[in-house]
């Protein structure tokens, strides 16, 4: 029997470091069990989660408690003794444990399973078995053949064939290849790339070494973001153990073959999740996009071939090869194979990570897995891809997840970030805000993307403020064409897709925004009017007590009226008094 305390940066920020120290310390002498960290099984919101492991003939009962508190500790180490305890009130509720089953862990098979710190636990569950079957026992050109029949596309958002990638970093001449692990996760609501590394180390690494085998590289780099100091720390420790197993370093499992592993961590550049500005950022230039051709697989790091695959990606590759690519290529569809991870966020029940099979839809995602929209409101909208997709509307939601549908919507996969939004949210306030974050985020090498999207972006700004005019919705249209035609890396490139999509989807927002000056979400301050219906006000004077501009006016025990001139649209008013309306 052992206890498991979630350990990823979701658990500990929601304090499992506290449970975890008060199960250790609470441990007697006599107990038959341990206390072991892991990573974030995928269900963010129900931290801190808590699992007792009980051996039962030759199967494994788990126990799931959530949202455990420092206090409950002592109740649950009683439960783990067979006493009589209050854990129960901490039990999952079955409908949280359908999250878990609705779903295809691939990437995720470890996640919330093994301690992370812990080769030999990751060993057990035939960890590094695919790296030996193929440094002893197929060549490189079979491996990537393996990989081939799987149909595996880049999880890190272009969905290139990886099979491809790997064949042309082989076939590129040199001695001198290397392979980068892209861990620079930007998006705005994603965090895949984080909880992997967290929950599941070796596995990441484990992919990184049979690409090496199959392209024949001697130097892989991982480059992860600096904001990930848990990541950062579970890689290095995974790296050592490797070492001490030599599975990596020099001569490896005896063959001619040698391989080594370092961490890069980068300054957090959104842009250096283009592989062009990665490379420029590893080799210790400023993170800006080259111009290609050529590709990284024919001049890369330091000019040599090299291949690059983001940690989803690599992730999956130790399952492909011991299960078969043909067991991967089973799964989705004709043109996206196997699963998919996803870190739901925004305005969703159940926030976390998911992994679901390809060609599930929108919706079976939203409600199926994140169990529909907080507060009883309507779905409005999803934002794929980050902020370089695009907002899909409720009345998509069945629209299939896989790399072409999601394209013919105008958004993108990208890296599995969704954004959910409800009918609280402004479309044009959300196209405003990606559109800031890339504004922010542009290394300014090219004018399209540099001059273009901060003139979208003034032009957002002026609507959500209430002097929009007309034709703005035209030209902010035609921005957008000329900045993903021109701009020189995929960043400027899809930029725009928020606002095309906002204007395709919900052109009827940006219309009431310049024609009517209203904006029907209730979300942008200068557009809404706070009036009071004299006939529900009985003059008690508090809203005119707190109004800090003193726009209301009234007598005790008479109706009050806003003086629309001098309201500054702060909503005090209307949070204290059911007589005072806004639209």
């Amino acid at each position: 029997m052992r206890i498991t305390v979630g350990k990823g940066s979701c658990g500990i920020a929601a304090g499992a470091s506290e449970v975890f120290d008060r199960l250790e310390g609470g441990l007697l002498a006599s107990d038959s069990f341990s206390v072991t960290a892991t990573g974030c099984i995928g269900t963010c919101y129900l931290e801190p989660i808590v699992n007792v492991e009980a051996d039962v003939e030759a199967d494994t009962k788990v126990h799931t408690f959530v949202r455990v508190t420092p206090a409950a500790a002592a109740e649950i180490l009683k439960f783990a003794r067979n006493l009589p305890s209050d854990a129960g009130k901490y039990a999952i509720a079955p409908e949280d444990l359908d999250v878990l089953g609705g779903q295809q862990r691939i990437a995720l098979r470890n996640c919330g399973v093994i301690n992370p710190e812990s080769i030999d636990e990751y060993m057990a569950r035939q960890g590094y078995e695919a790296y030996q079957t193929c440094v002893q026992a197929r060549t490189p050109e079979e491996v990537i053949e393996e990989i081939k029949i799987s149909g595996l596309s880049g999880r890190g958002g272009a969905g290139f064939p990886t099979w491809f990638k790997w064949n042309a970093a082989r076939g590129a001449p040199g001695e001198e290849k290397y392979i980068i692990c892209n861990a620079d996760e930007g998006d705005p609501g994603a965090f895949m790339d984080r909880a992997l590394i967290e929950g599941d180390p070796h596995a990441v690494l484990e992919g990184m070494m049979i690409a090496a085998y199959a392209i024949g590289a001697r130097e892989g780099m991982i480059y992860v973001r600096a904001e990930y100091p848990l990541a950062i720390i579970r890689l290095g420790k995974a790296l050592e153990q490797a070492r001490e197993k030599g599975l990596l370093g020099e001569g490896i499992m005896g063959r001619d073959f040698s391989f080594d592993i370092r961490i890069k961590a980068g300054a957090g550049a959104f842009v250096c999740g283009e592989e062009t500005a990665l490379i420029a950022s590893l080799e210790g230039e400023r993170g800006m996009p080259r111009i290609r051709p050529p590709f990284p697989a024919q001049s890369g790091y330091r000019r040599k071939p090299s291949n690059i695959n983001n940690v989803e990606t690599y992730a999956n590759i130790p399952w492909i090869i011991r299960s078969g690519g043909a067991a991967f290529a089973a799964m989705g569809t004709e043109n996206s194979k196997g699963a998919k991870v996803f870190a739901l966020a925004g305005k969703i029940a159940k926030g976390g990570l998911v992994e679901v099979a390809m060609g599930k839809t929108i919706n079976d995602v939203v409600y199926g897995v994140g169990g529909g929209i907080t507060g009883g409101k309507a779905f409005k909208a999803v934002q794929m891809g980050g902020p370089s997709g695009g907002c899909i509307p409720a009345s998509l939601g069945d629209t299939m997840i896989d790399y072409r549908t999601l394209a013919a919507t105008g958004a993108i996969m990208g890296s599995g970030g969704m954004v959910v939004m409800d009918e609280s949210t402004c479309m044009v306030d959300i196209a405003r805000f990606f559109l800031d974050f890339t504004c922010k985020e542009s290394c300014g090498k090219c004018t399209h993307c540099r001059v273009g999207n901060r003139r979208m972006l003034e032009i957002l700004d002026r609507i959500c403020d209430g002097h929009g005019q007309e034709g703005d919705v035209d030209l902010l249209y035609n921005l957008a064409v000329q900045i993903k035609d021109g701009s020189l890396c995929a960043l400027g490139q899809t930029a725009p897709n928020p606002v095309l999509t906002t204007i395709r989807y919900f052109r009827h927002e940006y219309e009431d925004h310049i024609l009517h000056k209203k904006c029907t979400a209730h979300h942008c301050k200068q557009l809404l009017t706070y009036t009071i219906d004299d006939k529900q006000c009985i003059g008690c004077t508090m809203c005119a007590l707190e109004c800090a501009a003193n726009a209301i006016e009234g007598r005790f025990r008479q109706a009050h009226a806003i003086d629309q001139e001098k309201c500054d649209k702060c909503g005090v008013c209307a949070e204290m008094c059911h007589a005072v309306s806004v639209e």
